[in-house]
């Protein structure tokens, strides 16, 4: 009995031996890694900037200026997430299981509105959300114009003071440089799909790019006199400069930077607003009470249109195809309704309107009225004042960042 036991413990022994062996010998069979990539755009174009951030603990990558990311080293079932301060995205986030370059997502702006406020030197930072003023950023000295690239973010702001650009980037909301440009800077003009800003020059009847890639002007532009306000095409790429004391508009074509045309309009001309989706040019003639309309395909002057008193600077909904005149002398906005180029409604607004700004996604509308320190909040569906908001001392432009 003892010997049949004795028996088996050896051959158990040695059963767990071979086994042991086996194991040994037998290779684990390795996990296979794959490679992810895709792109996040907003407004179309590509976002640069944003980052992309995975579940199973590989570094984040950040998108190109094109918006393109790409990732490898993945394994398994992985999450990706992209984030960018300001920004919503759609989807939120994408799980992936292999391969895949169609890993995309659409990012969303915040709705932030910038309002110059010549009186303290300051930019007003209100979240259109809520209406409410949510931040102060000193700029430079007698800020005045300002314009937006919605692509990258930065915001442009002249300082007619100090003949300087104060760059905003919209993600800190910070001033990260400060560019010197020509002699009384009041307009500025923003192309989105170049990446170039048009800064107008009261004081030396020039016009000054800048290159928005390096932040540095790499052309000045002789037009008319006393140029104070731009527009800009970024579908033809034209820009529309509004020369105060020869009453034209000086014609641009942003490829080459030469003027091409000048364009006879009203008496003292200021504000100009683009409709890139009808080429049509809205110039507001201040001591002419009335809006000129240009056609950007003739370079003609199809209509006049009386407004208010003192027209002064213009913003446009391109989606509704309203535009809407900021009457400084009557403290009223004038609507026009754009197939028709007549006035359909009159609102009143706050003391002395100066500055103008659409969100065409909310439909919004963003008054500043230098004299009340306010900014009235225009509802675009009804044509009706919602809100009023305290800013700074003596809010000029308005900038919207959708």
């Amino acid at each position: 009995m003892k010997s049949n036991r004795f028996k088996f413990l050896i051959l158990l022994g040695g059963l767990i031996t071979l086994i042991f062996v086996l194991s040994s010998c037998m290779s684990v069979p390795s996990v296979k890694s794959y490679s992810v990539s895709g792109q996040v755009t907003y407004n179309g174009s590509g976002l640069g900037g944003v980052t992309i951030s995975f579940s199973d603990g590989l570094p984040s990558v950040t998108t190109n200026s094109n918006g393109s990311w790409s990732q490898s080293g993945l394994t398994g079932s992985v999450t990706v997430t992209p984030s960018l301060s300001g920004y919503t995205f759609s989807p939120s986030s994408i799980t992936v299981t292999g391969p895949n370059n169609n890993v995309n997502f659409i990012a969303y702006a915040p709705n932030i509105i910038y309002v110059t406020n010549i009186g303290d030197n300051t930019v007003s930072v209100i979240n259109g959300n809520t209406n409410t003023m949510v931040q102060t950023i000193p700029v430079g000295y007698g800020p005045v114009g300002i314009g937006v690239n919605p692509t990258t973010n930065m915001i442009y702001v002249a300082n007619i003071g100090d003949n300087t650009v104060s760059v905003i980037n919209g993600n800190t909301n910070t001033v990260i440089q400060t560019i010197l440009v020509g002699n009384g800077p009041e307009g500025v003009g923003v192309n989105p799909t170049t990446n170039m800003i048009y800064v107008a020059n009261i004081g030396d009847n020039t016009v000054s790019v800048i290159n928005g890639n390096t932040s540095t002007v790499i052309q000045t532009i002789y037009v008319g006199i006393q140029p104070i306000g731009v527009g800009v095409n970024p579908v033809t790429n034209m820009i529309y400069v509004a020369n105060v004391k020869d009453n034209t508009v000086s014609v641009i074509n942003g490829q080459t930077n030469n003027v091409v045309a000048t364009i006879p309009v009203g008496n003292e001309p200021r504000g100009v607003g683009v409709n890139p989706t009808t080429n049509m040019i809205y110039v507001a003639n201040m001591y002419g009470n009335t809006v000129s309309v240009i056609n950007g395909q003739t370079n003609n002057v199809i209509q006049t249109i009386p407004v208010g008193t003192g027209p002064v600077e213009i913003g446009i909904n391109p989606t509704t195809n309203m535009i809407y005149v900021a009457n400084l002398g009557n403290n009223t906005v004038s609507v026009i309704y754009g197939y028709t180029n007549t006035v359909v409604q009159t609102i009143p607004v706050g003391y002395e309107p100066i500055g103008i700004g659409v969100n065409p996604i909310t439909n919004a509308i963003y008054v500043a009225n230098f004299g009340s320190n306010t900014v009235s909040v225009i509802n675009g569906d009804t044509n009706t004042v919602v809100q009023t908001i305290p800013v700074g001392n003596g809010p000029n432009g308005v900038g919207v960042l959708y």
